[in-house]
């Protein structure tokens, strides 16, 4: 499996980002796929999830209202688009199956840091 992730920035809070994740070598179209993020000193925690059917979504409380996570299976391509910015949003972002395995490859992740 590969994960690229990508569209990570320095921004301000309040402002909003979209990542996006390609994926390829899985049958991306048929799995959940979730955005996951890891900050300074924490462990990895689950950010959203999208079914790979109906993609229908599920989110963590820290950014439900304030996220959007999408997928586009012709592009093999899973996004999350983060609005009202928070500087605790700051952390390393990834995408991954859902769940994830404990034993998961992980791509190099995408940096989102939120001054105040």
């Amino acid at each position: 499996v590969q994960l690229v992730e990508s569209g990570g920035g320095l921004v301000q809070a309040g402002d909003s980002l979209r990542l996006s994740c390609v994926v390829s070598g899985i049958a991306f179209g048929l799995e959940r796929m979730g955005w996951y993020r890891q900050a300074p000193g924490k462990q990895r925690e689950l950010v959203a999830y999208i079914f790979g059917s109906d993609s229908s979504a599920t989110y963590a409380d820290f950014v439900k209202g304030r996220a959007t996570i999408s997928r586009d299976n012709a592009k093999n391509t899973l996004y999350l688009q983060l609005d009202t910015l928070r500087p605790e949003d700051t952390a390393i972002y990834y995408c991954n199956t859902y769940p994830a395995s404990p034993f998961a490859y992980w791509g190099q992740g995408t940096q989102v840091t939120v001054s105040s």
